[in-house]
């Protein structure tokens, strides 16, 4: 029997560079590369498949926005919308709140927010595809922030800032907090950051963490008390990358790193299984997990096989 709630995450098909880790599934369930899948009503994968599934604003109004007066009104409110970013936005502001039964689509690889970020809080069915998302302050946010909030996909972005400052100048790349569950991070380029990912947002948190899953320099993720399947993702330059903690249960497979110094580790009675995984001069030192299974199909491309894959195909690499 399932846990009434789970933080769920899936990392599948993701690309990171330094302090940048993300798994994402670069093919769908017919075995179609990711990238040439150019509909906005393509199905979920991973955990944001469940549940009753994860359809965004399919159904809704459409509506295109180049200005964040106009993004920050078309993203708001639970009716089912469709919101297509057009060029870049700019405004050094607190994140854009999202409604449920949302889709937020980057028109092409220029659709991008810069010095503001995403908030999914207390919604659900929200999808965010095609967006690149940089450079937000940390007294603004994270540059998506999933808290308490079900059924979110997030796919084919690119987020980054840079580190050129010291490691608290900006917040989280991608952080999924407060019992968020079916929650899928897949083909996203994550770079250029010193913490990139926080799944579980404190060691004090578990009466509100334990039992969810979570698809998802350090942090790429730091995953805490849920259960997550990181799979299929490509680590070049990550000091210290997937950390299971507190508990959590995660499933790493067919993962490749490049370049880190603790590419699976423990702390915390954290735990992990591990298949098929190519560590480059690191190693896993993770205390063996029972999470062995996931409730959703999907196809693992081997280790050997990641970078080309995922290289090119993950971040805003869709055309609508």
């Amino acid at each position: 029997m399932a846990p009434s709630k789970w933080i769920t995450a899936v990392i599948a098909g993701c690309l990171s560079g330094q302090a940048l880790a993300v798994p994402t599934a670069t093919s769908d369930f017919e075995g179609n590369p990711l990238a040439k899948r150019t509909s906005i009503n393509d199905a979920a994968t991973g955990y944001a498949s469940q549940n009753g599934g994860t359809k965004g604003g399919a159904g809704g109004t459409t509506t295109t926005v180049s200005s964040s007066a106009a993004f920050t009104q078309a993203v708001s409110g639970d009716a089912a919308k469709v919101v297509v970013v057009s060029g870049t936005i700019t405004q050094k502001a607190d994140q854009a709140r999202v409604g449920s039964n949302t889709s937020i689509i980057g028109k092409d690889s220029k659709a991008i927010l810069e010095n503001f970020g995403l908030l999914v809080k207390e919604k659900s069915n929200v999808i965010i595809r095609n967006l690149g998302i940089k450079k937000v302050l940390a007294d603004n946010g994270d540059a998506i922030g999933i808290q308490d909030s079900t059924n979110v996909w997030v796919d084919h972005c690119d987020v980054s800032s840079d580190r050129d400052h010291d490691k608290d100048y900006y917040d989280g790349l991608i952080d999924i907090t407060h019992a968020a569950d079916y929650v899928t991070v897949s083909n996203t380029f994550i770079h250029d950051h010193w913490k990139a990912s926080l799944i579980g947002h404190s060691d004090n948190n578990g009466n509100e963490d334990t039992g969810h899953r979570y698809n998802i320099n350090s942090r790429a993720p730091s995953f805490r008390f849920g259960t997550g399947h990181i799979y299929n993702g490509y680590f070049e330059n990550v000091s210290d990358g997937i950390n299971t903690r507190k508990g959590a249960q995660l499933l790493v497979e067919s993962n490749s790193f490049v370049g880190s110094k603790k590419p699976l580790y423990s702390t915390d009675a954290g735990y992990a299984v591990a298949n098929d995984n190519g560590f480059g001069d690191g190693s896993n030192t993770a205390e063996k997990g029972t999470l062995t299974s996931m409730p959703y199909s999907y196809t693992l491309l081997g280790s050997g096989k990641v970078k080309s894959a995922v290289v090119g195909s993950a971040g805003q690499t869709l055309s609508f």
